[in-house]
């Protein structure tokens, strides 16, 4: 990210922009926007090419997000409504049993193991929550890290935008491989069509 911020203010220096200490995480979408003048290499590429050149060890950052894109399909939203559906479901399981007491000693069988269930689904029910809770301020945290409002970039945004920039840095990673790749064959064969003519002579 820093070697990002440097490439941005290097290129907006001399303007209100160019001496940012950050920028939005969605500027990252624009590194494959922004073109040379040649219009073969984007600033995606140009960055991908720095990094092999200077920290190379950056180059493959993405295989420490393995969990990256199943992380990106959670909806938030969903779980809470998830969990609201529990939790009613758990309301009326507690009705069910209270209710069950006027029926007597015929259903005695019945609210003791209706209990029992109630028990242990109350237990799962509250490391549910838990969990729940911790997932939501791991969320926050995550798009509070990269500087943005968890309000304003929630979650589901935050994965997403991380999932289509780790997809082009690889794309461009890789074009740039094949194109030096691609100029090394150009090179040997030059060398050795020269090395054929010398040696005719």
């Amino acid at each position: 990210m820093q070697t990002i911020l440097t490439l941005g203010n290097a290129l907006n220096q001399g303007t209100a922009r160019g001496s940012a200490v950050g920028f939005r995480l969605d500027s990252l979408l624009k590194l494959s926007d922004t073109r040379a003048r040649n219009n073969k290499m984007t600033l995606m590429h140009y960055l991908c090419k720095l990094l092999a050149e200077k920290l190379p060890e950056l180059l493959d950052f993405d295989k420490d997000l393995i969990h990256l894109e199943a992380a990106s399909k959670i909806q938030l939203k969903l779980l809470a409504e998830e969990m609201q559906a529990i939790n009613k479901g758990l309301e009326k399981v507690e009705q069910e049993l209270a209710a069950s007491v006027n029926d007597g000693a015929i259903s005695v069988g019945f609210r003791k193991a209706l209990k029992s269930f109630l028990d242990s689904a109350e237990a799962v029910v509250r490391s549910l929550i838990s969990l729940y809770s911790e997932v939501g301020r791991n969320a926050d945290s995550l798009a509070q890290y990269f500087g943005e409002d968890p309000a304003r970039c929630p979650f589901e945004q935050v994965t997403s935008i991380l999932v289509i920039f780790v997809n082009m840095f690889k794309k461009s990673r890789d074009e740039n491989a094949r194109t030096v790749e691609a100029e090394k064959k150009k090179m040997e064969k030059e060398k050795a069509s020269m090395s054929t003519i010398k040696g005719s002579e």
